[in-house]
């Protein structure tokens, strides 16, 4: 029957083929996704969703909307004091009557699913099955749901079970500071022979050729909940040719009987019998594969066979691609042999095992070999030469914009940060393996006991279909040591050059100011520009934009030489970038001596110029490039980073003045908006670039600088982890992105269907003729 035209859409009741990816906010990831397959002509057992205005409808009327709002994270108290506060509020929930009006709109569109029909009742949080968060096994679900009062039942319990206390918990522990809300998903049941879970790129490897699927007898949660030994195939993505399979021994199986699901035991001769032929796995492949080339990113689908009938009755992103570096995949287990040892933030993806080294001070920096894993109470940019040789980064404090972090990312070691007690808990000398994605250190190497060693840097996995997309992903690069690799991958260019790093490793961390005063500007010059000049070389002609240096005091001060600089009580807002060109122009002038340098032989490279506060102060530091010999090079573009938020007033006058872009700095501006340390673990869940400060002062930056003709970039890692401020971007009209290479993939991807949404939304909007 089709659902579509014979039932009537209804306040909060939509039926599941009308909505789409766009729809998530209201009913949640997983309705999004399955309306969004319907539409795209996939085959999705038909029904509805019960949108998250629905649910907070019914809480409204019942007068405990306020305070369930105001009881939203987990209560202070301990494990007792969680158990009481789910308990109570699940029963609130439980005793909340569903309106008249919605219990109609229900019963409406069940019975246009046909009479008496058997039904799956799904919880669809709004940020379930996104590309960046997951809420899946936190709320419950329900199948084999018969008759309105089951089905009224059935939602009403994925509503409490908003309130249960690993829900309570885990928007705890990912800070989620919105309202709690839910949609729900009924359709028709499936009563599958066979199911299971397709992944149209290989979890464990990244490998974007392989196809990996799990399947299984009976109903796909014993596949999906780990409860049985699937079979699995592993296939050929360009051909679809079997190239490996492994025959499960299912012990038992959850079918339906007389309409109702039960366990089925199944006998030992039958134990060893594959689930799908050769003719299925290949329908299934190409059908999954389909799925991709909707999406524009690999997937994770699981699918049910009944008789002849395939059915997709669910699809998410995989998520864990982008923490699997190329150079770090192994072919052996990936569970680590020991239990946790410690807990952070996971700041940096990918896994690594080796030593611990333990050091106080970046002078210790010899004890670290090569593979070691750095356990330290926090590093800073002169000790990027020991980063490098390290396998993985462990510190006690800091958050994910911390040096560590960005750091490691960009070298593409795992991290691990605010372990608050690292330093003191793990043993020197002992082998550990640290999950940069969970922020976990385990006991032990991830394959054995015994250490391995780090794998090389390299850029990610290849996409097997790249994206193409107007707005332009940039990456971010600290030292040319990647460089090759990085270019190879399928980004735009470099719209971040952080020069401060190379003054660690080509010149040894000695300051610059120190090098001018020892009759060393030649050295300082050369070395500094033969490092842009291998980043230039590896990108040309895609533009390299290098930013002048922005070391902080008292990051300064830790050079060697780093003695003559002042001491600050605040320098991370102190004597820092353009202010400090302009009272030390002889600084600014090494930075201008390279480029000219580099530029001779590579005219990609761009100035930018950091932590811009005034007019006047960028007008002489402008003056400073024209009265050097760059200033006649008018092909050259002049950036600045926008991370101060006066910035939004003076654009106008900056443009004036022969700016030809701007970077958006997402860390500093959500830092000085916010008014929060972005380097400080305490207040760690303050800092969020995604609030409505944060992104009106980013919308303002935008609009500002397009009417003056500037280009428009935007410089941080949370375009890559959220799909929604990409969107938003795009909306705005920026000009491109630049993240940290490891999360280009995903921020292509993220960027791709941003602009596919706008230009299905303006298709739409236009008249029919």
């Amino acid at each position: 029957m089709d659902v579509r035209r014979n039932m009537v859409r209804s306040e909060w009741v939509l039926p599941i083929d009308v909505v789409g990816l766009a729809d998530a906010p209201s009913v949640g990831g997983k309705a999004a996704n399955l309306g969004e397959l319907s539409r795209g002509g996939f085959p999705v057992p038909g029904g509805f969703v019960v949108t998250k205005e629905g649910y907070l409808d019914a809480v409204d009327k019942a007068g405990v909307r306020d305070e369930l709002r105001s009881r939203a994270l987990p209560p202070s108290g301990g494990d007792s004091a969680l158990t009481d506060a789910a308990s109570e509020l699940r029963s609130r929930i439980l005793d909340v009557p569903v309106p008249d009006s919605l219990r109609q709109e229900i019963a409406d569109a069940y019975h246009h699913l046909g009479a008496g029909v058997r039904v799956a009742v799904r919880s669809s949080a709004p940020a379930e099955d996104a590309a960046d968060t997951s809420f899946a096994g936190i709320h419950d679900s329900f199948t084999d749901v018969g008759g309105v009062d089951e089905l009224i039942d059935a939602i009403r319990k994925c509503w409490a079970s908003l309130w249960s206390e690993r829900a309570l918990t885990y928007r705890g522990v990912r800070s989620v500071t919105d309202e709690p809300s839910i949609a729900v998903v009924v359709q028709r049941m499936v009563d599958s022979e066979v199911s299971g879970v397709a992944f149209t790129a290989d979890p464990r490897t990244g490998d974007l050729d392989r196809i990996v699927i799990e399947a299984a007898s009976g109903l796909g949660e014993v596949v999906v909940g780990g409860q049985v030994e699937p079979d699995t195939y592993v296939l050929s993505k360009p051909d679809f040719r079997v190239v490996s399979e492994h025959i499960g021994s299912q012990s038992f199986a959850i079918t339906v009987d007389n309409d109702r699901e039960q366990s089925r035991e199944i006998p030992l001769a039958d134990r060893g019998k594959r689930h799908l032929t050769g003719e299925r796995l290949r329908r299934l492949a190409e059908l999954v594969t389909s799925v991709e080339h909707h999406y524009g990113a690999p997937q994770d689908v699981e699918f049910a066979f009944v008789g002849d009938d395939l059915w997709l009755v669910q699809t998410r992103p995989i998520t864990t691609l982008e923490s699997l570096p190329e150079g770090a995949v192994s072919s052996e287990p990936r569970e680590p042999a020991g239990a946790p040892l410690l807990h952070g933030l996971g700041a940096s993806p990918g896994r690594a095992s080796g030593r611990v080294r333990i050091l106080h001070s970046v002078a210790e920096a010899a004890r670290v070999g090569e593979g070691d894993v750095l356990v330290a109470t926090m590093t800073r940019p002169d000790w990027l030469p020991v980063l490098r040789r390290a396998a993985a980064i462990v510190t006690d404090g800091g958050g994910i914009t911390c040096h560590a972090a960005i750091v490691g990312r960009e070298l593409g070691r795992p991290v691990v940060v605010g372990s608050r007690d690292g330093t003191t808990t793990l043993v020197d000398g002992d082998v550990v393996t640290v999950d940069g994605s969970t922020g976990v250190v385990y006991a032990g190497s991830a394959a054995s006991t015994e250490p391995t060693v780090s794998a090389p840097v390299a850029a990610p996995a290849r996409v097997a279909h790249p994206e193409v997309t107007a707005t332009s992903v940039y990456v971010n690069l600290a030292t040319p040591d990647v460089a090759d690799q990085v270019a190879a991958m399928d980004v735009d260019g470099v719209g971040l050059l952080r020069a401060e790093f190379m003054i660690m490793d080509a010149l040894a961390g000695r300051h610059p100011v120190a090098m001018l005063a020892e009759g060393r500007r030649d050295e300082y010059v050369e070395k500094m520009a033969a490092g842009v000049a291998r980043i230039a070389a590896a990108f040309e002609p895609r533009p390299v934009i290098y930013r002048a240096i922005d070391l902080r005091t008292n990051e300064f001060s830790n050079l060697a030489g780093g003695d003559v600089e002042p001491v600050e009580d605040n320098p991370m807002i102190g004597y820092r970038g353009c202010f400090r060109y302009v009272r030390e122009p002889e600084l600014f002038r090494l930075d201008l001596d390279v480029l000219r340098s580099v530029r001779q032989h590579h005219r990609n490279v761009h100035l930018m110029i950091p932590f811009v506060r005034t007019r006047w102060e960028l007008e002489q530091c402008l003056d400073l490039v024209n009265g050097h010999p760059l200033g006649d090079d008018r092909s050259m573009r002049r950036w600045i980073m926008a991370e101060v938020p006066s910035v939004v007033h003076w654009l106008p006058e900056y443009a004036r003045l022969g700016i030809d872009g701007v970077s958006i700095g997402t860390n500093d501006l959500t830092q000085l908006i916010l008014g929060v340390d972005r380097d400080s673990e305490i207040c760690r869940d303050l800092f969020d670039t995604m609030d409505p400060a944060v992104l009106d002062a980013i919308d303002r930056i935008i609009e500002r600088a397009t009417a003056a003709g500037l280009t428009t970039s935007l410089c941080g890692q949370a375009v890559s982890t959220d799909p929604g401020l990409a969107e938003h971007l795009v909306r705005q009209g920026i000009t491109s992105v630049s993240v940290t290479p490891d999360a280009a993939v995903r921020t292509r991807r993220n960027v791709a269907a941003a602009e596919r949404r706008v230009l299905l939304e303006s298709a739409r909007s236009q008249p029919q003729r």
